[in-house]
This record gives structure tokens, sequence and C-alpha cells, in this order.
């Protein structure tokens, strides 16, 4: 081999592994390719945004339902031990008087 082809040899590899390196993807290819994932991902955030606010109105309704049963059922309860003081003063009422 000549001197000069063993001096552009190494010149030779750096250039080949240069032009080997320039396939690495620019900002615009992948923004390009990650535009359709973000735009999912953007419209499944809003999604269970509005999933999570339903799902909080449905909790606090719940729980409004369930103080007005509790206080439905000590309500009844009371209505209950007036009803069984009456029953008992009709019932003595009824006794025959000896």
């Amino acid at each position: 081999m000549s001197p000069s082809v063993t001096k552009m040899a190494p010149a030779l590899v750096i250039l080949v592994g240069a032009l080997g390196l320039g396939g690495c993807a620019t900002k615009g290819y992948v923004r390009d390719q990650i535009a359709p994932v973000s735009q999912r991902v953007d419209a499944l955030e809003a999604k269970l945004q509005t999933t999570d606010a339903t799902a909080q109105s449905a909790l606090a309704q719940a729980q409004a339902a369930s103080g007005q049963a509790q206080n439905n059922g000590q309500r009844l309860d009371q209505l209950t031990a007036r009803v069984d003081g009456i029953e008992q003063k009709m019932a003595e009422k009824k006794k025959p008087r000896n």
C-alpha cells in the first residue's frame, strides 16, 4: 500500500462512522411520531377527569342519602316506640275491669 492510503485510512474510518451515526432521529421526526400518542393520552386524561368528577358527585350523593337514611331510621325508631306505647294504652283500656 502506498503511504498516502495508510494515512487516509483513519480519516476514512472516522468519516464512515460519522455518516453511520447521522441516522439518529431528529426532534421533528420524534415529535411527528409522538403526536398521535400524545393526542390519545390527552383524550384519555380528559375522559378520566370527567369520570372522576362523575364519581365524586355520585359519592357525595351516596353519602347524603346514607345520612338521610340514618336520620329516617332514627325517626322510625322513635315512632315505633310511640306506637308501642299507644298500643299498650289501648290494650289496657280494652281489658275488662272487675
